[in-house]
């Protein structure tokens, strides 16, 4: 028997690209996913580095990280006296001479005040003259008859405040002549300016600077701190000689000179920056010195440093 189906009813229609939209947006989609799998799971290459390691020169050897400073260390210059900035008669890069000024504050108060303290001491000087004259007068009368032995004896005593009165005179006024002089600051050694932080016009305080109004030292030769980790100081012997190599250039080495040991550990400060380091070590600074020569270098720059061991 055939089925009869209603007139009335109408089955949907589907064509066949809408059909098949679906399983191939899916498959594509799979292929997609599969491909970025793939492509994330490959390591990405090894970028080369900016600048070659530094390779050590010895076959046994303690590595440590240097700091380039002068071979005098290096000298905060600060103000002994409060007060603003004069004349400053260097600059950075300056070579210097000991006693050599550096600047000078605003000194017209403290001349000022030295005025009055030397018109102090001509006064004083003045009534040791008036009294020396006194007292010779009564000394030249020839009858001691006319004279109250009383008398005699005020008249030395007049004098003897006097010449007190001019010491103390002349004590003040050499007292304002040092606080004149030290007014004007001067280089403690032969060397050179290495920094300059004073101005003219700015107030320079009389206590202890985190920026210095200057840094100066000596930098023929050169010194180089060098840190040591404590786990590698026994290893460290007086005398071995060092290779300093330039951070950002491996070319730039030069054979270091043994100095001294310091012989307090202390913390470390200067850090590498390794993702292996470690800031809770106390290290060992060893001093070398070397010369410079015609190499780029200046002060505070870092260093790689290898120092010979037999250890």
């Amino acid at each position: 028997m055939k089925l009869q189906l209603p007139a009335n009813i109408n089955l949907p229609k589907f064509s066949t690209v809408k059909f098949y939209i679906l399983p191939v947006a899916s498959l594509f989609g799979i292929i997609f996913v599969i491909r970025t799998v793939i492509a994330g799971s490959v390591p990405a290459p090894v970028a080369p580095p900016v600048v070659e390691p530094a390779r050590p020169p010895y076959a046994s050897f303690v590595a440590g990280s240097g700091i380039i400073e002068s071979i005098s260390e290096n000298i905060a210059i600060a103000s002994p006296l409060a007060g603003v900035i004069k004349e400053v008669y260097v600059k950075a890069g300056d070579p210097i001479e000991a006693g050599q000024a550096l600047f000078s504050l605003d000194d017209r108060d403290v001349k000022a005040e030295l005025e009055v303290r030397e018109a102090q001491v001509e006064r004083a000087q003045a009534q040791v003259q008036d009294a020396e004259t006194q007292l010779s007068l009564y000394q030249g009368v020839n009858d001691p008859r006319a004279i109250m032995k009383g008398e005699m004896l005020k008249r030395e005593s007049i004098l003897a405040i006097a010449r007190a009165s001019v010491a103390e005179a002349e004590s003040q006024a050499n007292a304002t002549k040092t606080t004149l002089e030290r007014m004007t600051v001067r280089s403690p050694i032969n060397g050179r300016v290495l920094q300059s932080k004073a101005r003219v016009g700015e107030f320079a305080p009389a206590q202890v600077m985190t920026n210095p109004l200057m840094v100066v030292g000596t930098v023929s030769p050169l010194a180089v701190r060098v840190d040591v980790d404590e786990n590698d100081a026994w290893r460290v012997e007086r005398g071995k000689p060092a290779q300093g190599i330039l951070r950002g250039n491996t070319e730039i080495q030069f054979p270091m000179t043994f100095v001294r040991f310091e012989p307090y550990v202390i913390p470390k400060r200067s850090l590498t920056g390794e993702s292996t380091e470690r800031v809770d070590t106390r290290v060992l600074q060893v001093i070398y010195s070397f010369d410079k020569n015609d190499l780029p270098i200046f002060v505070g720059q870092l260093v790689d440093v290898y120092i010979e061991s037999s250890k």
